[in-house]
């Protein structure tokens, strides 16, 4: 099995303290590679922070399938703080802020209190999907040092975390930056990440690839396809979406059951159960 890039343990002179971090997490590969990065350092991971958009668009986060970083979180048993915001370009960094700003010097507010401010709160975590009343707080009076995102390649999204950060007084951590995008997902096929892609937009990709896992054989056939259709093979370009089910660092697989939609040109898995197993 290949060896993790060096760049993954190297520890900065800045921080050679104990650092408690949040992890903002899609659910998809590269914010499940950002959480693992952070655990191989022997991070404390405070908990999983995941934007679910309101609305019908977002420039900075992703939109389906979210709610899998409730799953991932519990079989790892990481707190999950998910936070609906309704994606407004103008507006969605700040109320990111200011829901984050408490839990980052050590507040006790609760999962209840974040979801309570959107009315869309049951329709993204069903009552169907139980969670464990233990993991429902952050632990209080215990300020996070860092937080972690999984930008690949998107300025637009980094430069606004990071200025997210600085504003919170907190390290901005972007670990996969500019990694190549093939050897990216390589090491996370290679290293045990079951990924499975959630959504099509792209030329050369059929109905077929939704709801696929990824595997040495269907990733060789990925790269072909975009090599022939010039399309991001990492899906950086929005070509795809992700959802991560099994990964190193997480103790349970997730079972999923869903639909496969298709228009002709695009298409989509609609999730309609998930489990631990």
């Amino acid at each position: 099995m290949q060896m993790l890039h060096l760049r993954l343990i190297y520890r900065p002179k800045a921080l050679r303290h104990f650092v408690r971090v949040l992890i903002l997490g899609s659910g998809g590969k590269d914010s499940s590679y950002a959480i693992w990065w952070a655990m191989l350092r022997g991070w404390d991971v405070a908990g999983i922070v995941t934007v679910q958009i309101t609305g019908s668009d977002s420039m900075t986060f992703q939109l389906p399938t979210t709610s899998i970083a409730g799953l991932q979180a519990a079989s790892a048993k990481i707190p999950w703080l998910p936070i609906p915001i309704t994606g407004n370009p103008d507006s969605e960094m700040g109320d990111l802020k200011n829901a984050l700003e408490g839990i980052i010097q050590g507040s006790s507010k609760q999962r209840s209190e974040i979801w309570s401010s959107s009315e869309k709160s049951e329709a993204m975590w069903p009552e169907t999907w139980p969670w464990p009343d233990d993991l429902n707080r952050l632990r209080p009076r215990e300020p996070i040092d860092a937080i972690v995102v999984g930008a690949l390649r998107s300025d637009y999204q980094k430069t606004r975390v990071e200025r997210m950060c600085q504003e919170l007084g907190v390290i901005s951590y972007t670990p996969i930056w500019h990694n190549d995008s093939h050897q990216h997902m390589v090491d996370l096929i290679e290293h045990g990440f079951s990924i499975m892609m959630t959504s099509i937009t792209t030329d050369g990709l059929g109905k077929e690839w939704v709801g696929k896992i990824l595997t040495d054989e269907s990733f060789r056939k990925l790269s072909k396809l975009a090599d022939d259709f010039r399309f991001n093979v990492d899906g950086e370009g929005g070509e795809y979406e992700t959802a991560v089910l099994s990964a190193p660092w997480m103790d349970r697989e997730i079972a999923t059951k869903f639909t496969a939609h298709w228009t002709g040109m695009r298409g989509w898995a609609d999730i309609w159960s998930a489990e631990l197993i």
